[in-house]
């Protein structure tokens, strides 16, 4: 597997990470022997970059990989993530200094863990100028709680006032062939700054896997169910997009899931997508997009088949759209 470094302070991960989230919540029926298997597999195909948070649960899926990572801790690298308050449906962000270390205190005694290589908040605090809350993560690092930090789903205004704090090293953002935002400058801010960007849901929460064919296909309790993208004519049109993009994947020889891997692998070194997956199957079959190699004109067909803007609906219901490029 591929090395990718984030950051300008040496932080090295493989090229394709593991999105533990949906081990424990979220998108149906959980295993936590399956999840924890697919974790070990992940590590014996050269996979070692882990990530969770502690809402995903909340506190379960930190309790999991503390579990999968016992008497193997030194070869992960761990990414976790605070800042998301959750009061049942209601969620909101916190970024005051007391709150960050006490989440650090917990994600690190769930984990088992003496340090957390990589810490991300997890959404901006609107209500906590982000020099105070960059300002206590960076304690965090000198006291060796915390070896590098991180945003998640931050605006470029904002990533510029962190790193003037303390470096950044990665940012972690939904981007893939129907989320291509992060292409209106935030990719560029980055790569200015010199930050590296954790590409999540490179599948569209699995929809470009092209396996969902109807909503029944999704768990009563699956969170995609609110999704817009997964609603009424959104979800007609979106499954028209998958199928051009199957029959895309099959003149090249590879499955939907792997082209659309294949894609965010290909925009930039400085990029690491994490694919989800709580089973091992779904683990095989996504790493064998590390090997595909686009050419010129299979650049040119993709886009022509998913342009920007093809997708329909938006990204997250609208409460949780307010939370986002903060």
């Amino acid at each position: 597997m591929e090395i990718r470094t984030l950051g300008t302070q040496g932080l090295k991960v493989s090229a394709l990470g593991l999105g533990c989230m949906g081990m424990s919540e979220f998108y149906g029926p959980r295993s936590d022997e399956e999840s924890i298997a697919t974790i070990h597999l992940a590590l014996d195909r050269g996979v070692n970059f882990l990530d969770t948070a502690d809402v995903y649960g909340p506190y379960l899926n930190e309790e999991l990989v503390g579990r999968a990572v016992r008497g193997r801790r030194d070869r992960f690298v761990i990414a976790t993530k605070y800042g998301i308050v959750r009061s049942g449906a209601v969620r909101g962000a916190n970024g005051r200094p007391e709150y960050v270390r006490s989440s650090c205190e917990g994600s690190l005694r769930r984990l088992g863990v003496d340090t957390i290589d990589l810490y991300y908040q997890h959404r901006v605090d609107p209500n906590t100028p982000i020099e105070e809350t960059v300002g206590a993560m960076a304690e965090l690092v000198r006291e060796g709680k915390v070896r590098y930090l991180g945003l998640s789903e931050a605006g470029p205004d904002t990533i510029r006032r962190a790193h003037a704090v303390h470096p950044i090293s990665a940012l972690q953002t939904e981007y893939s062939l129907w989320s291509r935002d992060p292409e209106d400058g935030l990719l560029a801010s980055c790569r200015e700054l010199g930050i590296g960007f954790v590409a999540y849901s490179p599948l569209g929460r699995g929809f470009l896997s092209g396996a969902i064919r109807r909503e029944e296909d999704l768990a009563e309790d699956d969170w995609r169910r609110i999704s817009p993208r997964y609603q009424g004519e959104n979800f007609k049109k979106n499954l028209d997009l998958v199928g051009r993009l199957g029959q895309l994947a099959a003149e090249k020889g590879c499955t939907a899931s792997q082209l659309a891997i294949a894609w965010v692998l290909s925009q930039g070194k400085d990029i690491v997508p994490i694919p989800g997956t709580k089973r091992r199957s779904y683990l095989e079959e996504n790493l064998k997009s590390a090997g595909i190699v686009f050419s010129a004109e299979d650049f040119a067909r993709i886009e022509e088949v998913s342009p920007r803007g093809a997708v329909s609906g938006d990204r997250y219901p609208e409460h949780l759209l307010k939370m986002l490029n903060r």
